[in-house]
């Protein structure tokens, strides 16, 4: 289980999470949903060790790894897919794809990139900064199926990308649940969020307002409430 307890944090003196406590249980998808400044990417980047939180831990399957730098969670299982299509833009795919590869078989990192998302495999030559904004997110999330994590961060991994292009991720994120990898969303459409969460969480902030399940929830008054328009319905 990836545990986050009672955690504050922010940037130089302005706070932004206030005593946030959030379970993520194995094999699991909770969505973490609220209105732009709520603390969601926050939340994410003190769970992945990119910023260190004032008080609280975190802990991955019982290790304390409050604090720990971002390659260190990696490699006991953490996978952090940022807002923003984190590739390397003057690189080629098969290069972003290969760095994966961890001293591995390079062909094989690139074959299984390319079965999860076959569109890729047209466009090994390219450089990442050259593909569509959808195929750089599926570049990007080919990462969470390389890497064999135990739990992927996603940070609105959906944002700004035609509806089909958003379809083909949901799917994605889906097999990679059935794979037995657990899902910490951040994601702007809310109904699409709460139809594949197991749990989900509220801020609203800096502060968890909610936490349950997505039944306990009336989407439309959530989406009216804190997020705006759901472009997703």
């Amino acid at each position: 289980m990836l545990a986050l307890g009672d955690i504050t944090a922010g940037y130089g003196e302005t706070t932004v999470l206030r005593e946030v406590s959030l379970w993520v249980p194995p094999a699991s998808v909770v969505a973490l949903l609220g209105a732009n400044g709520a603390g969601k990417t926050t939340l994410l980047r003190v769970a992945s060790g990119l910023c260190r939180p004032r008080s609280g831990t975190v802990r991955m399957d019982g290790a304390d790894v409050t604090g720990h730098r971002p390659h260190v969670t990696a490699r006991r299982g953490m996978c952090h897919i940022p807002e923003g299509r984190g590739v390397f833009p003057h690189l080629s795919v098969r290069e972003n794809l290969a760095i994966h590869a961890a001293g591995g078989d390079a062909d094989e990192t690139v074959d299984r990139a390319v079965s999860a998302f076959p569109v890729l495999g047209s466009k090994l030559g390219q450089q990442a900064g050259a593909l569509s904004g959808g195929q750089q997110q599926m570049l990007a999330l080919s990462r969470a199926y390389l890497t064999d994590p135990c739990y992927v961060l996603l940070d609105e991994v959906s944002m700004g990308l035609a509806p089909v292009v958003v379809d083909e991720i949901f799917e994605f994120l889906t097999g990679l649940r059935r794979q037995g990898c657990a899902l910490l969303l951040v994601e702007q459409y809310v109904t699409r969020a709460l139809a594949v969460a197991d749990y989900v969480y509220l801020l609203s902030r800096g502060r968890v307002e909610f936490a349950g399940e997505p039944g306990e929830l009336d989407a439309e008054q959530l989406t009216a409430r804190y997020l705006g328009t759901d472009h997703g319905n």
